[in-house]
């Protein structure tokens, strides 16, 4: 078996283990997302929360409330235009090309939706892997990493959505 060299290297190359680590939530919570039947990966749902809860925001203060690069969310924006759950609207500037990004009727019903059938799960899911982790902070990650190799966060979410289902039908 090969060595885990970001692990083995410790605090020099933490950014790029915090990295790893974050891109495989995301893709194990997107897997959750479209075993419940929504298409969207994780990333785009902080956009949404912060549109929701703003109502509107150019894309540079959107890039700042998730704290992604502006084309990063550029690019997210298109998509989400694209699938019809948000619009680019005039901004209330006198600068005509400024435009406001909002959740379409769709979006918010999709963050509506994703609220109460994936938030909670995956938040539940997330807690769940990191509750007593012990240690300093490179011990903390292994052991993180060390529990999402047993039981992903897909698995988790859904064991807390079943759980939350069985006991709404009793």
């Amino acid at each position: 078996m090969v060595d885990d060299i970001v692990a083995t290297l410790g605090h020099l190359t933490l950014g790029t283990r915090f990295k790893r680590l974050g891109e495989r939530m995301q893709a194990e919570t997107t897997r959750f997302i479209e075993a419940g039947g929504m298409a969207l990966p994780a990333s785009w749902f902080p956009l949404l929360a912060a549109l929701e809860r703003a109502g509107g925001l150019t894309i540079g203060e959107l890039a700042q409330s998730v704290g992604v690069s502006q084309p990063g969310v550029t690019r997210s924006v298109g998509r989400l235009a694209e699938l019809g759950l948000i619009e680019l609207v005039a901004h209330g500037s006198a600068d005509r090309r400024r435009r406001a990004v909002q959740l379409t009727d769709a979006g918010e019903r999709l963050v509506a939706q994703a609220r109460t059938d994936v938030w909670p799960f995956v938040e539940a899911a997330v807690s769940d892997a990191c509750e007593g982790l012990e240690g300093s902070l490179l011990d903390q990650l292994a052991q993180l990493e060390a529990r999402l190799d047993l039981d992903p966060l897909d698995r988790r979410a859904l064991r807390h959505r079943e759980a939350t289902a069985e006991g709404s039908t009793r």
